[in-house]
Order: C-alpha cells, then sequence, then structure tokens
C-alpha cells in the first residue's frame, strides 16, 4: 500500500487487510469490490484488473454481479468510454463504447508503459470494511515453480522454443541453454507445450501469456496465428527455423534460414 501511494497519479489508496486475500482467491476478492462499490462511499467508475490469470478470473465475476458486460484486453484508452482492443489474433483492432455505469475492463500490461513512483508526495491509504469471503471456495495448496531466469511477462529478453525442437531434452539443450547464456527468460509455443517439451506456463499466445521483450528470440517456431498474437509487439524479433516460408519470418526483424540444431549450439558457444 504505501508503495502505491507514491505512484504517479494515484489520489487514494484503498486497503482491504484480511487473511482472506493472502491468496487472491477471485470469488474472496470480487465480493469485496462489489461490496466497495456498493457501499456509497466512492465515485468510482472504471475498475482495471490486468489480463493475467487472476485478471480473466475476477474480472468477469464482478461484471455478471454487476450486470453489465466485461470490457475486454484493451490496448488503448481513447476517452472515459472508449477503448482499443485487438481481435482476430491480433490482425484487427475494435473501438469498444461503453456508457454503463460501471466498466470492468481487463488491461494488457505490455500495451501500456509503467506508472512512475514519486520520491515526494503521497497519496492517503484509507482502510476499508473486509466483507466475509465466499463460502463457495477454500484455499488447500499452492505449487509455485522456483527459477533463477526472469519473469516471462517482464523479462528483457525471452527466448521460445517451438514444435521444430523436436523433444523435452532437445528444448533444454537449445531454449534453455541460450536463454541462460542471455540472462532470459524461456517461452514455448502451444505445440511445444502440447508435445511436452515445456511446462503450460511457459506458453505464449493467444490462449497463453503475452509478452513484449526488447528482444524475442523464436526457435523452431512456425509461427501459428494463435502464437503470433502473444509477442508480435516485441521490440526486436530474431526467428531461425529451417522452413523458409514459415509465417514466422513475415514479423521477424532479423530471419536465419537453418537448422536450430547446429545454428543454435553455434551461437551457445560465441557467447
Amino acid at each position: 500500500a504505501v508503495k502505491a501511494s507514491h505512484i504517479q497519479g494515484i489520489s487514494t489508496v484503498f486497503v482491504a487487510d484480511s487473511p482472506l486475500f493472502e491468496h487472491l482467491l477471485a470469488e474472496n476478492v470480487e465480493k469485496q469490490i462489489s461490496y466497495f462499490l456498493n457501499s456509497g462511499k466512492n465515485h468510482y467508475q472504471s475498475i482495471l484488473f490486468p489480463a493475467s490469470s487472476f485478471g480473466k478470473n475476477c474480472a468477469p465475476r464482478l461484471a455478471a454481479k454487476l450486470d453489465i458486460s466485461q470490457i475486454s484486453d484493451i490496448t488503448r484508452v481513447i476517452d472515459q468510454h472508449t477503448f482499443e482492443r485487438p481481435i482476430y489474433a491480433g490482425n484487427a483492432i475494435a473501438t469498444v463504447h461503453s456508457d454503463d455505469e460501471y466498466k470492468v475492463i481487463t488491461v494488457r500490461p505490455t500495451s501500456f508503459a509503467a506508472a512512475v513512483a514519486e520520491d515526494e508526495g503521497k497519496a492517503p491509504i484509507e482502510f476499508t470494511e473486509v466483507v466475509l469471503g465466499s463460502d463457495q471456495v477454500k484455499f488447500i495448496s499452492q505449487h509455485v515453480n522456483k527459477s533463477n531466469r526472469p519473469d516471462l511477462q517482464s523479462a528483457r529478453v525471452v527466448v521460445s522454443g517451438g514444435r521444430g525442437v523436436g523433444s523435452a531434452q532437445a528444448f533444454k539443450e537449445l531454449v534453455d541453454n541460450l536463454a541462460d547464456k542471455l540472462g532470459a527468460a524461456v517461452g514455448a509455443s502451444r505445440a511445444a507445450v502440447d508435445a511436452g517439451y515445456a511446462p503450460n506456463d511457459y506458453q505464449i499466445g493467444q490462449t497463453g501469456k503475452i509478452v513484449a521483450p526488447q528482444l524475442y528470440i523464436a526457435l523452431g517456431i512456425s509461427g501459428a496465428i494463435q502464437h503470433l498474437a502473444g509477442m508480435k509487439e516485441s521490440g526486436v524479433i530474431v526467428a531461425i527455423n529451417k522452413d523458409p516460408d514459415a509465417p514466422i519470418f513475415s514479423i521477424a526483424d532479423y530471419g536465419l534460414v537453418a537448422d536450430i540444431f547446429k545454428a543454435v549450439p553455434e551461437l551457445i558457444d560465441k557467447l
């Protein structure tokens, strides 16, 4: 709360402090926000969530309770009622207008610059009443994969592998090793995840994570439209694939038509 109070543009920080929110179960968070909005103690009309797994879980629940349509995955704010969002796997942009009293919105974080924290100035912090959580859900356990690599969605460099990698062992030898050399995060196409080469939390694309690193290296990824939707906003895209007609080359800044099993080990040796 203290860190949030120093962010530029924040006028007030409201805190609901309870063990109920330790694990951010969407059912409990939705009830708390609904209570806050209906308490008559605020004048807020837009409720924003990140377009993350949590946001995509919580926002629709809140919108349904408020009996309004959710506005999903926005990439631009035109005014307080009008927004832009990608459709057709990012190949077109839709303009969405809403006159609902409340607007429940999920935001694609990679489309907006990070807010600036100020050393001077601090927004007031207010503690709000906590309501009882949902009786339909309870926390049982949580397993978090430990990694020394950067977080996939905030990394400056991402190395991704596709079905062309061929096996889980080759994924480690090529993708993981190159990523470790570059201090990069590791991603994967849906095809690679479905084939068991990489865990599900590596998946990048329309049904996975959306990334926009400064450098994106695609190894053995053909470039299905669903995958391109998740990484096409990257700063520099480098693709290595033996198929010269692979769709990934259509958006790559640098493309190398080569066998990844020969080219990548050479690249690793040079680094």
